[in-house]
């Protein structure tokens, strides 16, 4: 059994407030890959489709940590990945298998408490403030979580144990792979003030970018900005940051997420190189995004436009309606 790496930020009893966990698998395709094929465990795994059999196309689902040393990264080309990976071994990945792992993953969350939310397939937040099995200490029971999930899937999980979601988030990516960090209320501020602000979850390459412009690196940097200040440099999401930042998050662990957005994306090898050809792919994702809508009965004000060239550049375009619409 491998040693589990806990890092406390002050005594592991979370007093007098909600106990939350947020546990992130750790490389979770390329570790169930790694678990049920013996000649991949050691070797860097990447998760996508082996470029020279895909004309240069895809996208990297998720890496192995011993991929991950060369620079390889989820999101990123697979063109990319094998030329800063060549002897990296390409998995096109089984999709279905890993919703299966993580209904196993998720079950064993049930044993503990009927109070998660998931983020994705993936990684999830739990309240175990008022757990199944009375333990005490929030650590405790992020440490069994841990041990169950390693002893009967054979997998690991990085867990942060916080008093609310946003530190929990953040503690979870603190000590990565198979770490555990404890972030109390009377730690929580100097936890926030020494972090990068790159590592702050919600903060994007272009807000780091921006935040780096009004010389701020760290949340110590962040914290000196007024609720006035932060709201006029980072709009809507400014009042998030300002309570943030000082450690304020009410939200709660929600059962049932609402689904907020519908969208219909597509790789095209050729690429599209006609403006009729652009218009009528557009039509046909619109079309799918309106049938989608009317099952659900649902209604959008907010329009969003993706498209990425040939380079694996991203744009995006948005606009607001005044009315809502299903299609």
């Amino acid at each position: 059994m491998r040693t589990i790496g806990i890092l406390s930020f002050d005594d592991p009893k979370i007093d007098g407030s909600r106990k939350i966990l947020h546990v992130d698998m750790d490389a979770f395709f390329a570790s169930v890959e790694q678990r049920d094929n013996p000649a991949y465990r050691g070797k860097p795994v990447i998760i996508a489709r082996h470029p020279k059999e895909n004309s240069g196309k895809g996208v990297v689902s998720t890496a192995s940590y011993e991929a991950r040393k060369y620079g390889v990264h989820s999101a990123m080309s697979a063109a990319e990945a094998y030329r800063l990976c060549p002897q990296g071994i390409f998995v096109s990945g089984n999709y279905a298998l890993y919703r299966e792992v993580s209904e196993q993953v998720r079950g064993i969350f049930k044993r503990y408490t009927d109070i998660i939310e998931p983020l994705s397939i993936d990684e999830a937040f739990l309240d175990v403030t008022d757990n199944k099995k009375g333990i005490p200490y929030a650590m405790d029971v992020a440490k069994e979580i841990q041990e169950t999930i390693y002893k009967e899937l054979n997998l690991t999980c990085s867990i942060g144990v916080s008093y609310n979601k946003f530190i929990a988030k953040l503690a979870s990516d603190y000590q990565k792979p198979f770490g555990m960090t404890v972030i109390t209320p009377k730690r929580a501020i100097p936890f926030l003030e020494q972090l990068p602000i790159e590592d702050f979850y919600g903060v994007g390459t272009r807000s780091a970018e921006k935040m780096h412009e009004l010389d701020i690196y760290t949340g110590a940097d962040l914290k000196k900005l007024s609720q006035d200040e932060c709201i006029r440099y980072f709009g809507k999401a400014g009042l998030a940051l300002y309570e943030r930042v000082r450690g304020v998050d009410d939200r709660p662990v929600k059962v049932t997420r609402i689904r907020k957005s519908i969208g219909k994306e597509r790789t095209f090898y050729p690429f599209l190189y006609h403006d009729n050809e652009v218009e009528e792919t557009l039509r046909k994702l619109a079309n799918s995004v309106s049938d989608a809508l009317g099952k659900r009965d649902m209604h959008g004000k907010v329009v969003t436009l993706k498209f990425r060239n040939a380079d694996f550049e991203t744009v995006t375009r948005q606009t607001s309606l005044v009315d809502a619409i299903s299609n």
